[in-house]
């Protein structure tokens, strides 16, 4: 099966719970073959975000998209049949936008290896022990990073500060939030932790970001978190 395949949604799949079972599934096989988070955060990113494009019941097209989940797919996705005309532009469904997104401890960022550290920003230098770094993402750009200590930013802040999924219905009522896209109405952060030798590790945190109020709930955020353990296991960190 090409690797595309694995965001297409089944029409027999219909309720969120499902979903995430049949994203899980599909996230499983894409990371199985090997373990740098790199690679499989790119695929997770992209998973998510297609696979909610083409979930119309639930996101996909309209004012229910989600518009961040950690590449960009401008329109619904669809396969099309052989011999099946390709919608003009403006004929087609207005976008979804969907927003995946993983920010990371800026320790798993590699080192410059042929850039001399005489020639890096002090600044950048002192914001690398108290920030998250951007990491793979699939929707329209987003900041570059997240602070985290010695006060949380916003809600991927809060949610990695306190080690728990931050759901968020509405963006404009929560209290120090970081609009990266003006257009987010709601929100949903699940934190990346690793258990080693009986502690809890934060290495950073799962983000997407909807057009909608409302657009995200508590199937969304087992699901989630079911991917953000996957994830974990899945990688060498």
């Amino acid at each position: 099966m090409p690797h595309a395949d694995a965001s297409l949604v089944p029409d027999s799949i219909k309720t969120k719970s499902e979903f995430w079972t049949h994203v899980y599934d599909q996230l499983e096989i894409l990371v199985g073959v090997q373990r740098h988070w790199v690679s499989n955060l790119s695929n997770a990113a992209s998973l998510i975000y297609s696979s909610l494009q083409a979930f119309p019941s639930n996101f996909g097209d309209g004012e229910r998209s989600v518009n961040w989940c950690g590449e960009s797919s401008v329109f619904h996705c669809r396969s099309r049949q052989p011999g099946q005309q390709t919608l003009a532009k403006e004929d087609r469904p207005a976008p979804f936008f969907v927003m995946t997104c993983f920010y990371l401890i800026s320790s798993l960022f590699p080192q410059p290896r042929f850039t001399d550290d005489a020639s890096m920003d002090p600044k950048s230098q002192t914001h690398a022990s108290t920030n998250m770094l951007l990491g793979p993402f699939s929707g329209r750009p987003a900041c570059q990073w997240i602070e985290v200590s010695p006060r949380p930013r916003g809600v991927c802040g809060d949610a990695f500060v306190k080690r728990s999924t931050v759901l968020v219905p509405d963006v404009l009522t929560y209290p120090g939030h970081i609009a990266c896209d003006g257009d987010t109405k709601s929100e949903i952060v699940c934190p990346l932790i690793l258990r080693k030798g009986g502690e809890d590790i934060v290495l950073g945190v799962l983000d997407l970001d909807c057009l909608a109020i409302g657009g995200f709930d508590a199937d969304d955020q087992v699901g989630l978190e079911r991917i953000a353990a996957l994830i974990i296991r899945s990688c060498d960190w």
